[in-house]
């Protein structure tokens, strides 16, 4: 994607409110961990891998997603992962990011839960220490699994709560509504944690009143069959609950046909508080960047909105109140200084 083309987009300071750290295994980093660890995929070459990354659903993309994560075996493997993000983030100026991880994926496979932790909480450290890149960590509950593995994964998250800052819910929407998670939501929230959920994406509208009423979410991630309910329309108003959209995601996983026909631009003049996000990037065609170019391409974009959808970002994140102003002030100074710059 010709993102060289409007050079301030990359320099835009930007904040990332849905990213999954599984989600940047790209084919190169992901066939170099296979051959490290002597993991055997059914893919030899680059070429190969990316047409695997070619999909029809959702269920398609986790097949080849939960089957790439097989290469992440050491500490060091998810630092390494979680580096390669955050070097994206200094490429992007991605300023604060909030990324998930799916510990279930992992210690299904015997690989010990700090393990998993310490080393993307390490990787997040350095890009605080050397980048000035903040960060929260959300932890995801995989959705087709059962509330009791949940459970148990939230034991395991105990002795590492100081590394976490909400749990959230991920995979299949189909078939797993948000309340089948309502208890060990509730038991997180009992830890400090703070509460998101996947909801709305394959799944109907109802799915979003759910993690509302059953899960008591900070945010909704997709969030974007919102559009066919006005109660609900009504209701996102009227509370500024956030949506983290991700635009690329949802026409490679044809919840849109095409860019033009995404709902995005529609809910953010309707007054919902929505955000952009990647999503699964090394997947779905493109990181931050390339989905407001996305954006800026098929919807015409403009420079109001996508100010609008980072001061969101910024406002709906889970940085405290200082770093919030900080980024505030450092948006408003980009765009003050590049004001005739147009998208």
């Amino acid at each position: 994607m010709a993102i060289t083309t409007y050079p301030w987009l990359l320099a835009l300071p930007k904040v990332e409110l849905h990213i999954h750290l599984e989600g940047m295994l790209e084919p190169e980093l992901m066939l170099s961990l296979a051959r490290k660890n002597g993991i055997q995929l059914p893919f030899n070459t680059i070429g190969q891998l990316y047409e695997a990354y070619r999909f029809n659903q959702l269920q398609d993309f986790l097949d080849i997603y939960y089957q790439g994560a097989q290469v992440l075996i050491t500490q060091q493997d998810f630092y390494d992962l979680t580096w390669h993000y955050l070097k994206k983030c200094q490429q992007q100026n991605i300023v604060h990011a909030e990324p998930f991880f799916d510990p279930q994926t992992h210690t299904a496979r015997g690989i010990p839960f700090g393990d998993v932790i310490e080393g993307i909480s390490a990787a997040l450290t350095d890009a605080r220490e050397k980048h000035g890149i903040t960060s929260h960590l959300i932890m995801c509950f995989l959705r087709h699994l059962s509330e009791i593995d949940a459970f148990n994964t939230l034991e395991q998250a105990k002795p590492f709560l100081d590394c976490l800052t909400a749990v959230g819910l991920d995979s299949s929407e189909k078939g797993h509504p948000p309340e089948k998670f309502s208890r060990v939501f509730n038991q997180a929230k009992t830890l400090g944690l703070l509460t998101v959920a996947h909801a709305g994406e394959e799944g109907p509208a109802l799915n979003i009143w759910s993690a509302i009423n059953t899960l008591g979410v900070s945010r909704i991630d997709h969030g974007v069959t919102a559009i066919d309910d006005t109660k609900l329309i009504d209701y996102l108003v009227g509370t500024q609950l956030p949506l983290t959209v991700c635009p690329l995601s949802n026409v490679k996983l044809a919840i849109f046909p095409e860019m033009s026909k995404h709902c995005i631009l529609n809910l953010l003049e309707k007054g919902v508080c929505v955000t952009v996000n990647s999503d699964d990037p090394a997947y779905f065609g493109g990181y931050l960047t390339e989905n407001f170019y996305a954006l800026s391409q098929s919807l015409n974009l403009t420079q109001t909105q996508a100010h609008k959808m980072l001061v969101n970002a910024i406002q709906a994140s889970f940085a405290n109140d200082n770093r919030k102003q900080a980024m505030l002030s450092q948006l408003t100074n980009f765009l003050n200084s590049n004001k005739h710059s147009m998208i």
